[in-house]
């Protein structure tokens, strides 16, 4: 599994924003979110494909989805985001993604 310099940034992004809330909360969250690479990891087919040829999945407690790409056998994380924020956020980055040519 391939995860995105970005994808850390928004990982670190929401770990403090839930932390601030509620101490434990961050780590609770990476917690779901590292479940959730795990069982992409094991079976990348098993969530639909939402736009171009990424497919989504949804961290398990909390509104954040999962943006990923199967790339030959290698799935490549491209972006954590809220589940509220526009679409054109989470598209414009795996459309960026696809530029690299992988």
């Amino acid at each position: 599994m391939i995860v995105r310099p970005r994808v850390f940034l928004d990982l670190d992004d929401a770990a403090i924003w839930y932390e601030r809330r509620k101490p434990g909360l961050g780590e609770r969250f990476l917690k779901s979110v590292n479940k959730l690479l795990r069982r992409i990891d094991e079976n990348p087919l098993l969530y639909a494909i939402v736009h171009k040829d990424a497919r989504r999945a949804i961290v398990e407690t909390f509104p954040y989805l999962v943006y990923y790409r199967l790339v030959g056998d290698e799935v490549i994380v491209v972006a954590v985001f809220h589940a509220k924020r526009k679409p054109r956020a989470w598209q414009a980055r795996i459309d960026q993604d696809l530029l690299r040519g992988e």
